[in-house]
């Protein structure tokens, strides 16, 4: 099936099915689509912030808030940034390569659209992390610090998943992503939010002048904050109208902290701790 996308209009059709989720049609239509797509997925209603009839579409209930309580912060430098399946890790090799999948790497420097990249990540770690369409689709910051900068980095939106990771070369570099910079007390800090078919569009919460899929944007979008913006370990960062990828980069300084000492999932909720000390 993820052959055919090669033939189809990925970021149009992405921009129209977000849009028809997002249809507010008569409510006992949110109210059933919410109903079946929860039992389809198994989703714990009682996590959401609200009950399903306070939901006005099927796109409103995707990017659900939890209640207060539900992803408790643990106590430790680093947590999760997103209920996910982590799909891949490791440390960051000579010359800037990350693993996409076995036999298919890509790079750093590629991935945040910055030549520095391979100099300022070397020697660090990467975590992959897959949010399914199920998955509460908001992300949060994994640790305490000062965003800098937002890079906004207009592509493709090829699905990611795993036909699409094991096939599709330098899948992440080639598909539409937001780059979150912070300054932390472990290194620099990149949370990248990967955009995919589908997916209506990605949105963050600290700067709502930046949204996904558009077909506005034509070349990088830089912003470099001259009052930096302090966010806290998880406080949140954003959202995607449907699942998609996170993928988070982390300096050397890290990894020679933490990099033998991880929680590595698989599956992982945000705030639970990804350094053990």
């Amino acid at each position: 099936m993820s052959a055919i996308t090669k033939f189809l209009p990925r970021n149009h059709l992405s921009y129209f099915v977000g849009k028809l989720v997002q249809w507010r049609g008569p409510a006992i239509w949110a109210q059933i689509t919410i109903q079946w797509f929860a039992k389809m997925y198994n989703i714990n209603l009682e996590e959401a912030e609200f009950p399903v009839s306070g939901y006005p579409s099927l796109g409103d209930f995707f990017v659900r808030k939890l209640k207060a309580g539900r992803r408790p912060v643990a106590n430790a430098t680093v947590v999760h940034p997103a209920d996910s399946q982590i799909s891949q890790h490791g440390e960051i090799r000579d010359g800037g390569f990350l693993i996409q999948a076995k036999g298919r790497d890509y790079l750093v420097r590629e991935l945040l659209a910055n030549s520095e990249a391979q100099i300022k990540y070397q020697g660090g770690y990467f975590i992959t992390y897959y949010l399914c369409p199920t998955d509460y689709h908001r992300v949060h910051s994994p640790v305490d610090g000062v965003i800098q900068k937002v890079t906004h980095i207009p592509g493709e939106l090829w699905p990611v998943n795993k036909w699409s990771v094991e096939n599709i070369h330098d899948l992440f570099s080639v598909n539409e992503r937001i780059v979150v910079e912070i300054a932390t007390e472990v290194g620099p800090v990149a949370v990248v939010f990967v955009g995919a078919t589908n997916v209506g569009k990605i949105e963050l919460s600290f700067d709502p002048s930046f949204v996904g899929n558009q077909f506005t944007l034509m070349k990088n979008r830089i912003v470099e904050y001259r009052t930096p913006i302090e966010i806290k370990k998880g406080e949140e960062l954003g959202m995607f109208r449907m699942g998609s990828t996170v993928v988070m980069v982390y300096a050397e300084e890290f990894n020679k902290r933490f990099g033998s000492n991880l929680n590595l999932g698989p599956g992982v909720k945000y705030g639970e701790a990804l350094s053990r000390s």
